[in-house]
């Protein structure tokens, strides 16, 4: 994944700088927090810049959850964090309504997703009954207690953390769940040296103080709109078409991508495009983004992967060569 240029942090006017410089700065502003991981922090903006949600996928401990506090805080969007427990209910997302004697009258007291960044921190140990209770936010951008719908913040954004399926206490996310993560992401172990900088970094305090606010959600929204205009021809349209489509063939997969899955490589491709500087999409923005756009929607014929059906279906279908 192509990084985006680093640049100097000399402090200038938001509204004086070009939305690529801007998409820099944040990413810049997140690495303080976030040691060794450039490419998946500048996949996790990708995914913000395209309107979608993201899941991080990965054992305790690797900073996950400081991942997103860091993108919370350079993006100025108030930021809510339930650590998800078997005894978490709905209505600690979606809030619930509590009688007013004074007034006589019903009152909506807000849960916890009435937010811009929800961060649910693995949410594969909460019942499916909770699990569920964030599909509505996540696709709707509302919530709904006792009939009546409450919108969520604008912008809405959904980190999950989820540790692996063999860990204790955990369970897997039903398919409806996935589809709505626009990727999936996994950190991994730092290396040696990283770990060493980790260290070195924490040793001067909170690293998560130093993280400074680079825009705000006008700002995120102007980015969003800016991704949106992305011009996709019509044979990079159809090479997504193709490829999504070859998910539905493939002898190891049972049950092939979505055409939601299609759509929100479509966004993601739009991101990439964007932040390199162009205003039109390259078959290899797709690609590179594909297996994490799709991946996780996949359900496998034997319920495990074996060999790699993704890159089967990548080697596979021929992208096209653009004039």
């Amino acid at each position: 994944m192509a990084q985006i240029p680093d640049y100097d942090n000399r402090r200038e006017r938001v509204e004086t700088m070009d939305d690529r410089r801007l998409c820099a700065q944040v990413v810049a502003e997140v690495k303080k927090a976030v040691v060794g991981k450039d490419e998946v922090v500048v996949k996790l903006l990708l995914a913000f810049l395209a309107r979608g949600h993201v899941l991080l996928e990965d054992i305790p401990g690797v900073g996950k959850t400081t991942l997103a506090l860091a993108f919370s805080k350079a993006l100025g969007l108030s930021c809510r964090r339930v650590q998800f427990t078997p005894d978490v209910m709905p209505s600690d997302l979606t809030g619930f309504s509590i009688y007013n004697k004074a007034t006589g009258e019903m009152e909506y007291q807000p849960g916890a997703v009435l937010c811009n960044l929800f961060l649910a921190d693995e949410l594969n140990r909460a019942t499916s009954r909770t699990q569920s209770a964030l599909l509505e936010a996540m696709e709707e951008g509302q919530v709904t207690v006792d009939g009546v719908s409450h919108p969520v913040p604008q912008p809405f954004l959904v980190i999950a953390t989820q540790n692996p399926a063999g860990a204790a206490g955990t369970q897997l996310l039903p398919d409806s769940q996935l589809d709505r993560f626009t990727l999936r992401l996994s950190l991994g172990y730092p290396s040696p040296k990283d770990e060493l900088e980790l260290l070195r970094r924490r040793s001067a305090g909170p690293m998560l103080d130093r993280v400074e606010q680079v825009t705000d959600r006008a700002g995120l929204e102007r980015l969003r709109q800016a991704v949106e205009a992305v011009h996709i021809s019509d044979e990079v349209l159809d090479y997504m078409v193709r490829l999504v489509g070859a998910t539905r063939r493939h002898p190891a997969i049972a049950q092939g991508g979505s055409p939601r899955a299609t759509l929100a490589v479509a966004a993601v491709s739009r991101a990439a495009a964007f932040i390199r500087g162009r205003d039109y999409v390259l078959p290899d923005d797709v690609t590179e983004l594909f297996r994490d756009t799709v991946a996780h929607r996949l359900i496998l014929t034997d319920g495990r992967e074996t060999g790699d059906p993704v890159g089967d279906v990548l080697a596979s279908v021929r992208a096209p060569r653009l004039k």
